[in-house]
Formats: C-alpha cells, structure tokens, sequence
C-alpha cells in the first residue's frame, strides 16, 4: 500500500470529495486530513491510502486538478525528517 500526500486542498472539502475523487483510479483503503494541533482546524492537507498499483496513476492524474480554483498538489508521502526543538535565543536543538 502507498500513502499519497495531497495538498493545497480548499478548506471547505471533505474527506468524502478527495475519496471519490480517488475511487476513479481505484481502493482507497483510508483519507485523512490533517488537523492543527491547537486549534483543531484543518490545515489544508492530508493523505490517501492506496493499493500500489493504482497510486501512480492517480497521482499522475489528480496532481494539479483544481477544486474550488485551486490546483491540488498530489505526489507519494515521503517519511517525514526529524524535527528540531525552537530554543529560546534562537537556535534549535534536535530531538533525540
């Protein structure tokens, strides 16, 4: 299975509106938008799950296509790096 990021998403669309849109190239095993962890409000992006077959040529196809005048930014999720800690006095400290 691959994990698809989408960003640029409109604030307005629901997970439902990215599955569907999806469904078209094939199983969406999961949607998830994330979430600020403050507020609580969407930040615009999220991830799909796909089988791996069917992921490339969804991202091929969905990357760039606009939803509500915007244009989605779609690839394959990468691991994320790991994050530095913000230190008073301007300088960053990795996490072990």
């Amino acid at each position: 299975m691959k994990t698809i990021y989408v960003g640029n998403i409109p604030f307005r669309t629901t997970e439902e509106d990215i599955r569907e849109m999806f469904e078209e190239y094939g199983t969406v095993h999961s949607v998830n938008f994330i979430n600020d962890r403050e507020t609580g409000k969407f930040r615009g992006f999220g991830f799909v799950e796909m089988d791996d077959a069917e992921a490339g040529p969804a991202v091929e196809n969905i990357n760039g296509k606009e939803i509500a005048g915007r244009a989605l930014k779609v690839n394959e999720a990468r691991e994320r790096a790991e994050r530095t800690e913000r230190r008073p006095g301007g300088y960053n400290r990795q996490r072990n």
